[in-house]
């Protein structure tokens, strides 16, 4: 049974496999053209609901006060910047969540674990109700923890939501295909503090330039790696006794 840092580690070595290398870009350069576009075309009202969330939150009164202006304005400025880099990684985690864990899924399968049985025990409807709750959810810790930012701790956030999200994400999709309902369940509990350390792994890794461009992809295959050995090593107990 493979641990975590074997999964991470496997997963590193598929991103070269030239089935993968398509999947790895397209996710991004949609998230990038999706936001991109959406920006450009809707600025103005996406600043207004910024400016409102900082309001709500009381971050545009702490704001008021910082002099010189520039100061704040640009602060103010830098907010809303972190927010894009933020969606698009979002929004491509999503997509590929949905849309490209197929894909990923085949290439792990075929490759390391040719003779496990799918029992499809999860589809696309459980796939999307799960990525939805995560990503409000997610959003909502975000929303939620940006006045601890003006205390220092804020940092600690960004790490802590990303490995809740990866794990959340991706944990569902990696075993739907392979594993049955009650085996879903049973991973889910008795493999609590796997997918988290395998969540925070990667949310550290969409944290490093230039490699968290492969990040939401890497997440995917490591969760898949991490996920299908659990399966198989659920159905290789033996039975209770009786």
């Amino acid at each position: 049974m493979i641990s975590v840092f074997e999964a991470l580690a496997r997963a590193f070595r598929d991103l070269f496999n030239l089935r993968v290398l398509w999947v790895v870009i397209w996710p991004l350069l949609a998230a990038s053209v999706l936001w991109l576009a959406l920006g450009w075309l809707f600025w103005e009202t996406i600043s207004g609901w910024i400016a409102a969330g900082l309001a709500h939150l009381g971050i545009l009164d702490w704001l008021d006060g910082i002099e010189p202006r520039w100061i704040a304005n640009g602060v103010q400025a830098l907010l809303h910047l972190m927010l894009y880099p933020l969606l698009i990684v979002m929004t491509a985690l999503l997509i590929t969540a949905l849309f490209a864990m197929p894909a990923l899924i085949r290439v792990v399968a075929e490759r390391d674990y040719p003779d496990l049985e799918r029992a499809s025990g999860g589809g696309f409807a459980g796939s999307l109700v799960n990525a939805l709750i995560a990503i409000v959810l997610f959003a909502g810790i975000w929303l939620l923890t940006l006045p601890l930012w003006l205390l220092g701790i804020g940092v600690i956030v960004p790490f802590i939501a990303a490995a809740w999200l990866n794990q959340r994400l991706f944990r569902y999709d990696a075993i739907a295909e392979h594993a049955r309902r009650d085996e879903m369940q049973t991973l889910f509990k008795q493999q609590r503090a796997g997918w988290w350390g395998l969540g925070l792994l990667t949310g550290l890794v969409q944290w490093v330039p230039l490699l968290n461009l492969l990040g939401p992809v890497l997440a995917a295959l490591a969760f898949i790696h991490y996920g299908l050995a659990r399966v198989q090593a659920l159905r290789l107990r033996p039975p209770p006794a009786v």
